[in-house]
């Protein structure tokens, strides 16, 4: 292997990040990520690689903010149609794994108060330790239900135990909004140079070890 050649592996193997998949992640939901849901349903089911933590976060907001959601519960696992890979660190390095069970948790819906985006978060906690969260966004076009007599919407958050064993991400809202469904994350628009100003470092510099090894070796060759 030439010494450029060995260089430029050398600077990929520095900058490579971790792969992008986090453990105990969200693997279906019912009602699908962006679907249209056209009648009343009495819950939907978020389903992940592991089984959620007991103390773990659900949250259904309607339209206008406001939450319909009940206490969830875990339900069933089922078979998955084709195994998840997930990826763990193990003793300093990322080693693969498959999942081929998916654990639902259980969030009843008290009512469906109007018709637009819907949206479910959830937080918890990877056996790992890992934060898990996230949201699913749907449409409800159905009927307009009343609330259950005495209902009041929930307003609490994470509990203090969940907070202090995985803080939540940015950018992931677990607690009720005020007034409307918050928006999703902005995207980072300074484009890619945050992240190129330490590759191009790293690249610099196994360049000009590459030119010195090569500069040494025509020196000792034309002595």
């Amino acid at each position: 292997m030439s010494a450029i050649a060995a260089a430029t592996v050398l600077a990929v193997a520095v900058v490579a990040p971790p792969p992008a998949y986090a453990h105990g992640g969200l693997v279906s939901s019912t009602p699908a990520q962006g679907a249209t849901v056209d009648a009343p349903v009495e819950a939907v089911s978020l389903a992940f690689t592991e089984k959620p933590a007991q103390f773990a976060f659900f949250a259904v907001y309607a339209p206008s903010g406001i939450r319909v959601d009940k206490p969830w519960s875990h339900a069933e696992p089922f078979r998955l149609d084709r195994p998840v890979k997930e990826y763990q660190l193990v003793d300093g390095a990322w080693q693969p794994r498959e999942f081929t069970a998916g654990f639902p948790a259980r969030v009843p819906v008290a009512h469906w108060p109007e018709r637009g985006p819907y949206v479910v978060r959830y937080q918890s906690v990877a056996s790992d330790g890992e934060p898990v969260a996230g949201e699913v966004r749907f449409t409800y076009g159905g009927a307009v239900t009343a609330a259950p007599p005495g209902w009041s919407p929930p307003t609490g958050g994470p509990t203090a135990e969940l907070l202090a064993a995985a803080p939540a991400p940015s950018g992931i809202v677990a607690a009720a909004p005020s007034g409307t469904v918050a928006a999703a994350p902005v995207p980072d628009d300074r484009g890619p140079w945050p992240w190129l100003v330490p590759i191009l470092l790293v690249v610099a510099v196994a360049g000009a070890v590459a030119l010195a090894v090569t500069g040494r070796r025509t020196t000792t060759r034309r002595s």
